[in-house]
């Protein structure tokens, strides 16, 4: 069954994105966006990582709440900096040190801080498990690198689970 879907969920994801955007659930449709959903995963199993699975579907289910409020918030927040002058702004750089033990969910947190607006991820070190991330407005790294930790990470690891880890050290 793997060798045919090895990415089962990212299938029915990709089968379902095809009908939404094709905006028919007519035959030829469904036949086209089923050979896309099963041979895209095929073809990029090799660069495609295994996702952890999801220990606990309502932790994670509320991060992505959390996530979504985040967003639209910070759109506001954002927008307001922008209209405002510019010497108002202090941007920083922060590096955020990771407790995840996990690539892909690590992966995840950067997405989910490049995704919300005023921030950006530069830089995932899985080796060393830190995270660079650029604030358009920081006028305290230690607080942003808390509310990272706090809001997102804490929540990813419960979520996902503890897992071995699977970072190496270089010594």
């Amino acid at each position: 069954m793997r060798r045919w879907l090895p990415h089962p969920r990212l299938s029915l994801v990709l089968w379902a994105l095809w009908l939404v955007l094709a905006r028919s659930l007519g035959p030829g449709q469904m036949l086209l966006g089923a050979v896309v959903a099963v041979a895209l995963p095929i073809a990029l199993r090799r660069v495609i990582p295994d996702l952890p699975p999801v220990r606990r579907p309502l932790a994670f289910a509320a991060y992505l709440a959390l996530v979504t409020w985040d967003i639209l918030v910070s759109n506001v927040r954002v927008a307001k900096l922008a209209l405002g002058p510019r010497s108002a702004l202090r941007p920083a750089i922060v590096v955020v040190p990771l407790d995840i033990d996990d690539p892909v969910v690590a992966s995840i947190l950067a997405a989910t801080v490049t995704l919300t607006p005023g921030t950006i991820s530069v830089e995932l070190d899985t080796a060393a498990r830190r995270l660079v991330v650029h604030g358009i407005d920081v006028p305290d790294a230690e607080a942003l690198v808390g509310e990272i930790k706090g809001r997102y990470e804490r929540r990813l690891i419960c979520a996902f689970g503890k897992r071995r880890p699977q970072f190496r050290r270089s010594d």
